[in-house]
């Protein structure tokens, strides 16, 4: 079923052509809105629909190999908890770093699902139905490969962009993914600023690390984005004073952070609410000082996660989401689980390039 899949994207690929390269469209974990996120069949979805860059989240296994998986858990995307009862932590949650390769593609890959009780919700309802078909849990090497071989087959370039998901929680338990992964990416020939490649990670200290340390060790030097969230969101924890504390991102919403950002990485991936001011309304919009501090310092924005079936109050449709991002905020790329409508949407808007 899965090669269906890839069949029915590909055939779309002549129709959804992206019509420019000025603004990108970032395909966050595939065409996730239509098939489940991170997914070879998804991100083929995402190639066919015209999507500039296809998203990668990596997280490490038991044995040291790299899986492309949004979270560092399996328990939110697959079936672990039936095939392995009995290696949850105390907390509940079955981690992918308690697991061989081996063991996690064993495992079926479905839709996002919550637990209410004992019963298991769907996130999206309207997306791709829980445990239908067949999917599994691929490694970075396999996607890059598949990428590659999308590229060479159809005669495009559409890059790559991967996250290192939660360097601090590798660290803690032993392993230095971000040496990893650049090992991957360098083998599969991304490791110059002019690639089709960018490198993004929620964890400012170990962006800078990637920067002065590891990159020049191995005679890499890829465009690093600096993924910003909410503190309060408990995103990435820091080590002051041998404890491990919650990393505080404020400091990054200000003019005076994002002119300190602008000196050490290549672009800054908020979540997009950051960009809207507050007290927005339908047809008044107002942004906040990050984006016009951003542009200031020449700071490119490519901000996450654009989702026509989870809309903020402040527009009606996802068109009018796209204008405000696109025009209003002149952001260069952005995130979204719909790759088609945004690139429709800049089809029909040529002004916005």
């Amino acid at each position: 079923m899965k090669y269906l899949f890839t069949g029915l994207a590909l055939f779309t690929c002549s129709v959804m052509a992206h019509a420019s390269e000025d603004k990108l469209v970032i395909a966050h974990r595939g065409a996730s809105g239509y098939l489940p996120e991170h997914t070879l069949p998804a991100k083929a979805m995402a190639y066919a629909q015209g999507a500039d860059y296809l998203e990668q989240d990596v997280v490490m296994t038991r044995d040291d190999q790299l899986v492309v998986l949004h979270d560092h858990f399996l328990d939110r995307v697959t079936d672990v908890a039936q095939q392995f009862p009995n290696r949850h932590r105390a907390d509940g949650r079955y981690y992918a770093i308690d697991f061989t390769l081996a063991e996690i593609r064993q495992l079926h890959f479905t839709e996002g699902f919550h637990l209410e009780g004992k019963k298991q919700v769907q996130n999206y309802p309207g997306r791709f139905p829980m445990n239908r078909s067949e999917f599994r849990v691929h490694t970075l090497a396999e996607e890059l490969e598949f990428i590659q071989g999308l590229n060479h087959s159809t005669g495009k370039n559409i890059g790559i962009y991967t996250e290192i998901k939660s360097p601090w929680f590798h660290r803690k338990e032993g392993k230095d993914i971000s040496k990893a992964v650049l090992i991957t990416l360098k083998q599969y020939g991304y490791t110059k600023p002019t690639d089709k490649a960018w490198l993004q990670c929620f964890d400012y200290d170990e962006l800078q690390r990637i920067k002065q340390t590891l990159e020049p060790q191995l005679g890499m030097d890829l465009k690093r984005v600096q993924l910003i969230a909410y503190t309060k969101d408990n995103e990435t924890q820091t080590l002051q004073n041998g404890h491990w504390r919650n990393y505080d991102y404020d400091w990054m919403m200000t003019p005076e952070g994002i002119e300190k950002l602008s000196k050490t990485v290549d672009g800054i991936g908020p979540d997009y609410h950051m960009l809207i001011d507050a007290q927005s309304t339908l047809g008044h919009i107002r942004l906040t000082p990050m984006v016009t501090a951003a542009h200031r310092y020449k700071l490119p924005i490519h901000p996450y996660t654009v989702r026509s079936d989870q809309l903020p109050n402040y527009v009606s449709n996802v068109d009018e989401l796209y204008q405000v991002l696109y025009q209003q905020a002149d952001v260069p790329g952005l995130f979204t689980d719909f790759p088609d409508k945004a690139v429709s949407w800049l089809a029909r808007h040529p002004q916005a390039e």
